[in-house]
């Protein structure tokens, strides 16, 4: 199931306006920190689909029954990017166990490119429910890829993928990628145009770059 945020009104195109604005992007705390709290607005959303339980809570007055989570989930995202995302999710799960990949592009001459792993760490993930983060999907090729690295180390018992601005192609790449069942896919805007070098318009820039500087 696809669920695309911004079709609903809420403080989430507030914060999602902010981040795309060329002038506001250049206060990079402020780019970090709306990242973040929107990184809590998905969290919030995903909570709604969680498995629950009623537990006794004593208070100061008496007992209160209150519905706490059963599991809480594994955190994943895609370094370096991903990080100001994925701590939005952490602050509402702060109990979850977090997995980390960095992934990159290798060339060819004749133009084409294959994914590499540089960097992942992960934990067991077998049964577990797994939030793949990324603030931006493009092509779909790294989302595409982590999702295989996780399930080389286990097999999830859900998947929800969440970014933040998706193009059309990169979305329905992804959705012709993964299963049909055990997936839900979490879109914050879904933007009509990617380039031929892979740029998401009207997008946001690169996200990395934006919240950390640019790199080499």
């Amino acid at each position: 199931m696809i669920h695309v945020m911004n079709e609903q009104p809420s403080i989430l195109n507030q914060y999602l306006a902010e981040i795309r604005d060329v002038d506001l992007q250049q206060d990079r705390l402020r780019f970090r920190k709306n990242l973040e709290r929107t990184g809590e607005l998905f969290a919030m959303e995903i909570s709604k689909t969680l498995s629950y339980k009623v537990t006794e809570v004593a208070t100061a007055l008496g007992i209160a029954n209150v519905p706490v989570l059963t599991e809480y989930p594994v955190l994943l995202t895609i370094l370096r990017a991903g990080l100001p995302f994925h701590q939005g999710f952490l602050n509402v799960f702060d109990r979850s166990e977090n997995a980390f990949v960095s992934t990159y592009r290798k060339h060819h001459k004749n133009g084409s490119f294959n994914m590499e792993v540089q960097y992942a760490s992960i934990p067991d993930v077998e049964g577990k429910v797994v939030i793949l983060c990324d603030p931006m999907l493009a092509t779909g090729a790294s989302m595409i890829f982590t999702y295989k690295e996780l399930l080389s180390r286990g097999k999830p018992g859900h998947v929800h993928f969440a970014t933040l601005v998706a193009s059309m192609e990169g979305l329905n790449h992804l959705m012709s990628s993964i299963p049909k069942d055990g997936v839900d896919v979490w879109v914050g805007a879904v933007d009509e145009e990617l380039t031929a070098q892979s740029f998401i318009v009207p997008g946001l820039g690169d996200a990395g770059d934006l919240s950390y500087g640019k790199k080499i």
